[in-house]
């Protein structure tokens, strides 16, 4: 690796000195702090008091599908018979109403995010039924975003053709790695012409912007094998790239437990295969993007990046600038203003509130002013590995004073050339990079590394 720090310490040792076990900052707080005490009646109130004129994102959760992956950290589940899949289409629209009659008027929506699970498990009859109440139940602003994640072994021609027809932008599809001994290893099999083939009926549709997700890490993965994915999947040119480092959380998710632990890479191999990887879709003229993204120079991530407009939220890295998301489905987060709610995450819960007429919120967290001043310092790190600590102490009215105790606790960091500190500004080295995860948990006043498992940072 080309990758140099600024001290003589080599790589190796600085990442296995620093690569803990912390969150992913897809929110602060983060899920760990959720509690019962948000619950229908809490979020109804929240609802209830959002702005009518600033425009929502919508987060739909399809928890299905067709084979289940052993890597896969997601809610969802394996099913071989359609009808489950339909009853929950109908409970969805369900949901909807009911959160509809909780809106203080028919609110603006700018962005429809697809996920899961399989989004493209649904028949494109199911999807335009979905389509058809979202586009009934919310006002959709000019130049709005509908993304979906997919699933190339599920997906056809014709199932692309309805989701165009009903606004589909952007497309992720899972490919990971296309070596057929990891494939074999982590039970997902598909062909690079299986991936081309669905990017180019994403093409003749006139998808605007196509995602494909690597991950680094898995069991039997070498550098060489990641290395041949990235330049298999570049040659198709997609706008994004995504390469996630798999983690092996099997005290969460029991089907990892498939996984054979011995045929893992270790940490230096996992940080190879990561940084041999982002070198060369550096020379493929991609954007380095946050922690795992990377993005053509064009797309509107990579300008985001350059603006300072990049956010985080669940789905990752984005630039999606509303305030409020608003969740749909099993398991389903949403963010807003007031702080952030989750939805039932085992499909029966959700299921069996919804008929009887409860938004299905099972837990949440009210959002602190302390919670925003932080939350924006770690989203910050997050997202430009920079933040001038002075800049958010005046927009939050703090004292720079009130950030010393975390401010020493870098001084480890700083020494060992992961972060530079100038003034008031903290800025992470590309060394510091591979561990930016750790470098914002010092903002965080919730973080206690032994108490909950957190998968390692890198």
């Amino acid at each position: 690796m080309s990758l140099a720090p600024d001290t003589p310490i080599p790589i190796a040792d600085l990442v296995a000195k620093y690569d803990g076990r912390a969150p992913r900052y897809t929110s602060y707080p983060t899920a760990v702090q959720f509690t019962p005490a948000v619950d229908d009646q809490v979020y109804r109130s929240w609802l209830s008091a959002l702005a009518p004129e600033d425009p929502v994102s919508l987060y739909v959760h399809i928890p299905f599908c067709k084979r289940l992956c052993w890597y896969c950290g997601c809610n969802t589940r394996a099913v071989n018979r359609h009808e489950p899949v339909g009853e929950y289409v109908e409970l969805l629209l369900a949901e909807l109403a009911l959160l509809q009659q909780a809106l203080p008027a028919r609110m603006k929506a700018s962005a429809v995010h697809l996920g899961g699970g399989t989004p493209n498990m649904l028949t494109p009859d199911e999807l335009g039924a979905l389509f058809g109440a979202l586009k009934q139940a919310f006002r959709f602003t000019p130049g709005y975003e509908i993304a979906a994640e997919l699933d190339p072994s599920v997906l056809t021609r014709e199932w692309v053709d309805a989701a165009a027809f009903h606004g589909l932008s952007r497309a992720s599809l899972g490919v990971q790695n296309l070596d057929p001994e990891v494939q074999a290893a982590v039970n997902r099999r598909e062909s690079f012409e299986e991936i081309a083939r669905c990017v180019g009926w994403l093409r003749e549709a006139q998808i605007s912007s196509i995602n494909l997700d690597l991950m680094y890490g898995l069991p039997h993965q070498t550098t060489a094998a990641t290395l041949a994915t990235v330049d298999a999947v570049a040659s198709l040119r997609p706008e994004r790239i995504a390469l996630f480092g798999y983690a092996h959380v099997p005290w969460m998710k029991s089907h990892q437990q498939l996984i054979d632990e011995a045929a893992l890479p270790g940490p230096a191999e996992r940080l190879e295969q990561s940084e041999a990887a982002a070198e060369r879709l550096a020379a493929l003229g991609y954007v380095r993007v946050g922690l795992d993204h990377f993005a053509a120079p064009h797309d509107p991530m990579a300008r985001a990046l350059t603006e300072g407009r990049l956010r985080r939220n669940f789905q990752g890295y984005t630039t999606d600038a509303a305030q409020t998301l608003l969740g749909l489905g099993a398991s389903s987060i949403g963010s807003l203003p007031q702080g952030f709610v989750q939805n039932i995450t085992q499909e029966l819960g959700w299921r069996a509130a919804v008929k009887d007429g409860r938004l299905p919120v099972a837990r949440g967290v009210a959002v602190t002013a302390e919670d925003r001043f932080r939350g924006e310092i770690i989203e910050r790190l997050m997202c430009d590995l920079d933040v001038d600590l002075a800049e958010v102490c005046s927009r939050h009215g703090r004292d720079r004073g009130e950030l010393a105790e975390p401010l020493s606790r870098l001084a480890p960091f700083a020494a060992d050339g992961l972060v530079r500190i100038a003034g008031a500004r903290v800025t992470a080295t590309d060394v510091g990079r591979l561990v930016i995860r750790s470098i914002a948990a010092v903002f965080d006043a919730y973080f206690a590394p032994e108490a909950v498992r957190h998968s390692r940072a890198l």
